[in-house]
């Protein structure tokens, strides 16, 4: 009974931090990808006094969560929880005609996603990074194959040398999404494997990967 009752009252408290316009329009907001406090106040014109209290009642309620960038360590970024997300509706991203995940290095994580979206919807999608390392890291290779993923013609590219007008780019990494200048892009705050070097880095940063995918190509239609 109890842990029913916790079920409940978890429900209820974030029905309750949704009630309010302006944190379901930050929750509208962070469905897509991640941002910083003040990217989310910039976008819907709320002072930072405001960000703070709305970002305050949404973290308690479980709904959002915030990680330091791997990049400017100054910066923080929010992100939905995914056990939230059942309740939430996904804005519609509908025109997009082709996806490109990029990362610095374009060895990981911007190559997995590519794949991995190539295997959930017809919408074509590339990789590149900003700073593209000379091969692809073989854990990314190995866990690609894990996963029945086809790495055999991956190579690395420059950002500039694939990208059109028209595509939607979703940095996979802070450093690549502080770098990006672009209004036509996504952000997912997704952690490095690389440092670490672990097959279960890589694992973790795939189910992220997936999971995201997932959510985003209901969102773009086209599945």
């Amino acid at each position: 009974m109890n842990a029913e009752r916790f079920t409940i009252e978890q429900r209820a408290r974030i029905h309750a931090a949704l009630g309010d316009p302006a944190r379901l329009a930050i929750v509208d907001t962070l469905v897509a990808g991640d941002a910083a406090p003040g990217e989310l106040g910039a976008a819907l014109e709320l002072p930072t006094n405001l960000v703070a209290h709305h970002l305050k009642v949404l973290e308690a309620a479980g709904v959002v969560a915030r990680t330091r960038s791997e990049g400017d360590r100054r910066r923080t970024y929010v992100r939905l929880r995914p056990e939230a997300l059942a309740s939430i509706t996904t804005p519609a991203l509908a025109g997009a005609e082709r996806v490109v995940f990029v990362c610095t290095q374009n060895s990981a994580r911007s190559q997995l996603a590519a794949a991995i979206w190539s295997r959930r919807s017809r919408v074509p999608a590339l990789s590149a990074g900003t700073q593209p390392a000379e091969r692809v890291h073989p854990r990314a290779v190995k866990i690609a194959r894990r996963h029945g993923l086809d790495p055999a013609a991956w190579r690395t590219a420059r950002l500039r040398d694939v990208v059109r007008r028209d595509d939607l780019l979703i940095a996979v990494c802070d450093n690549a999404y502080e770098q990006l200048d672009r209004e036509t892009r996504l952000h997912w705050s997704i952690p490095d494997p690389a440092p670490a070097d672990t097959d279960a880095g890589f694992e973790a940063a795939y189910a992220e990967l997936a999971d995201r995918i997932d959510r985003l190509v209901v969102a773009v239609g086209k599945g």
